[in-house]
């Protein structure tokens, strides 16, 4: 008799690589407030109920910097503090593309 183990090979569907060119921009839906300074130009920002700065978006919800040929940012290079840490492929990315999936279906 064998006692070596056979390796597990996870089989299940995984879901695609997020990548610029498959991204869906699912974050720029969401609220953004701006907590620092990044050079957002002023027509992208607008002040919410409570006084705060926020990411203006427009009646489809859609944030406004967002290109919708591209579905890319327009001002990536100053996007919000916030806009940086939700990185492409995170756990929270990951989520928020499930979401929109499930709510579209």
């Amino acid at each position: 008799m064998n006692d070596s183990l056979i390796p597990h090979q996870d089989l299940s569907p995984q879901e695609p690589a997020v990548s610029c060119s498959t991204c869906a921009a699912c974050c720029c839906r969401l609220e953004v407030m701006l907590i620092s300074e990044t050079g957002v130009p002023e027509r992208y920002i607008e002040t919410d109920r409570w006084g705060g700065q926020v990411m203006r978006r427009l009646d489809d919800g859609w944030c406004a910097a967002l290109d919708r040929d591209s579905m890319r940012c327009t001002i990536y290079a100053n996007r919000p503090w916030i806009c940086r840490e939700f990185e492409t492929g995170s756990q929270d990315c990951l989520e928020e593309r499930s979401d929109l999936l499930v709510a579209y279906r």
